[in-house]
């Protein structure tokens, strides 16, 4: 069985919150950097929600994983594209769905391997707790406690949707 979430009211919600977030922190010129690919497409989204001038950036994190050497490349691995400097600028790091926090660790780690930003906010569409790190997200989507044969998706990039999918009932490979 397949469940849908309202990804348009994530999206409202992910927005607005980022919108605080920057306001509270009196940042007027982020710069967004989407996680592929889940993350670069809310990355796309949010950037022209946002209306910034700069173009936003692209990180490949197949090369920062901890589990790289057990798990080896990714197929699809491509180079990641940053068109701006990172040095001393305010970052917000987007990523579709947070769970253990350790993509988060690998692409901040990539991020400081460009130059080192004045800060990063983390936004995240879905957040599934389950942590393994202590890595937070400053601004979510939703919040979901998911049960152990239960997974979370996003899949797009046009239509964008959220499927949450029962693991049990999926057909090998799905």
């Amino acid at each position: 069985m397949t469940a849908l979430l309202k990804v348009d009211a994530l999206l409202d919600d992910l927005e607005q919150g980022l919108r605080s977030v920057l306001q509270a922190r009196q940042i007027e010129r982020p710069v967004l950097i989407g996680i592929r690919t889940g993350g670069v497409w809310l990355a796309d989204i949010l950037h022209k929600r946002l209306g910034l001038d700069e173009p936003f950036g692209e990180l490949d994190i197949s090369f920062y994983r901890d589990d790289f050497s057990r798990i080896g490349l990714n197929p699809r691995v491509r180079p990641s594209h940053l068109p701006f400097e990172t040095e001393d600028r305010h970052i917000v790091l987007v990523d579709d769905v947070i769970m253990s926090g350790r993509t988060i660790r690998a692409a901040m780690n990539e991020i400081f391997d460009y130059g080192r930003p004045a800060g990063v906010i983390l936004a995240t569409l879905i957040d599934l707790g389950s942590r393994e790190l202590p890595i937070q997200p400053d601004v979510v989507g939703q919040r979901l406690n998911l049960k152990a044969n239960e997974r979370v998706k996003l899949k797009g990039p046009d239509p964008l949707s959220v499927e949450l999918r029962n693991a049990d009932a999926e057909p090998e490979g799905a």
